[in-house]
């Protein structure tokens, strides 16, 4: 069988192409929607307007610099799209089991079948690491098995840990992190160079048009394509130009979108800022950063160290308990006997004495049955005695011989003992 490789058996909601050359978000198909909403105005564009434009700007041939120009931004606008949207945005990788060094022992965390605690495992919820000398609250994240780095956070729609998180966006089909940050904001800020070429191109072409017919109605009617393309210029361009002012607000104070929506009421001092030039030249000028994962390597069969527990506590010995139960038992029915043997010869005595006085039977008759009703009911006493210990045990075999000797000399019959005694007399 042969080896998988990471991206094979990748726990993310990720999508990969060409062998995980390439690593996309769960919605990577509203790509194909951005893709089209800027394919689609430009090719209008230049079929339409840039065209006719050619002739227009007569003078070293301005007029095909329109077209290129319009071609060639698209391109890279496009380009700027696929490595947003196809890279590793800065993806931590998931620990295979949870950190040992910060687990501690709870030991009346559960109860097990027969009552007795069992210890538990405990994480932290959070932890405090040093930043710039300013103590910072990091979150231990349960599908990651890991204590999330600074300004890191989990993605829901990935389900990844994406280190500097900025935010999802559907329109890429991607994180925004870390390492991907830098071509989103060049994205946005080339689409919103672009529309504002198309919107002014467009708007250029009418102002010659009107030139020709007189009015900007006729202009209008003689070129709908450049006005759809100014109106649609016109809305986009609060879009993804509000999105190039909202986040060159973020860079300049070295905030990330996820940050400033949670903690813009806390009104809390921000350690990361280095001042505006420097957050910029962080985000622009910096090295790229390296990706953590290697998703084309092939997986190693890592076996899992659990982390140590502390020693369950030692069960009690029943079969103990079962044998001193026992002992008592016995103990207790060797002592009824005894007592009933010590009456019986009591009995007896007093028998004796009252035949040699008035040297009737009949009192004996009545001492015998009286005697054996009393016989009768310490049975009984032993048989519940025996009772419950069958329900400890589940056997009589278990009562020691000396017990068993005792209690047959007890229930010897009662005729026996008068033919004694009559040989005695």
């Amino acid at each position: 069988m042969a080896e998988k490789r990471v991206y094979e058996a990748w726990k993310g909601s990720n999508i990969f192409l060409f062998n995980g050359r390439l690593i996309f978000g769960p919605d990577a198909r509203s790509i194909v929607v951005t893709v089209l909403l800027i394919v689609v105005p430009v090719v209008i564009f230049c079929t339409f307007v840039a065209r006719h434009l050619v002739h227009r700007f007569p003078a070293y041939n301005v007029g095909y610099a329109v077209l290129v120009v319009a071609v060639v931004f698209t391109v890279y606008v496009l380009i700027l799209l696929l490595c947003t949207s196809a890279q590793d945005p800065g993806i931590i990788p998931r620990n295979s089991h949870p950190p040992e060094e910060e687990i501690f022992h709870e030991s009346s965390a559960s109860v097990d079948a027969n009552g007795r605690p069992t210890p538990g495992l405990q994480f932290p919820r959070t932890k405090d690491v040093i930043v710039n000398g300013v103590p910072v609250r990091v979150k231990y994240c349960e599908t990651c098995m890991l204590y999330r780095p600074p300004r890191c956070s989990h993605c829901s729609i990935c389900n990844n840990c994406v280190e500097k998180f900025d935010h999802h966006c559907p329109w890429v089909g991607q994180c925004i992190g870390m390492r991907n940050y830098r071509y989103f904001f060049m994205f946005i800020s080339s689409a919103t160079l672009l529309c504002i070429f198309v919107f002014a191109m467009s708007a250029s072409y009418i102002k010659f048009l009107k030139d020709d017919h007189g009015t900007v109605w006729r202009a209008m009617k003689a070129s709908p394509a450049s006005v759809i393309l100014m109106f649609y210029c016109f809305v986009a361009l609060w879009f993804v130009g509000g999105l190039t002012g909202f986040h060159s607000y973020l860079i300049g104070g070295n905030q990330t979108t996820y940050e400033n929506f949670r903690y813009r009421a806390d009104n809390r001092r921000n350690i990361f800022d280095k001042g505006c030039f420097s957050n910029f030249a962080d985000v622009f000028c910096s090295r790229p950063i390296p990706s953590k994962n290697d998703f084309r390597a092939f997986m190693q069969e890592e076996a899992p160290t659990p982390p140590t527990l502390r020693p369950l506590p030692k069960p009690i010995d029943e079969s103990s308990e079962d044998r001193r139960a026992k002992v008592e038992d016995d103990l207790e029915i060797g002592n009824d006997i005894l007592k009933l043997s010590r009456r019986r010869n009591y009995e007896d005595i007093g028998d004796i004495k009252t035949r040699s006085s008035n040297g009737s039977t009949d009192h004996s008759f009545g001492g015998e049955f009286e005697l054996g009703s009393e016989l009768q009911a310490v049975p009984l006493r032993s048989e519940m005695k025996r009772s419950s210990w069958v329900r400890r045990s589940g056997s009589f075999e278990t009562l020691s011989p000396r017990v068993l000797g005792l209690s047959s000399i007890v229930t010897e019959p009662q005729g026996n003992n008068h033919d004694q005694m009559e040989v005695r007399r």
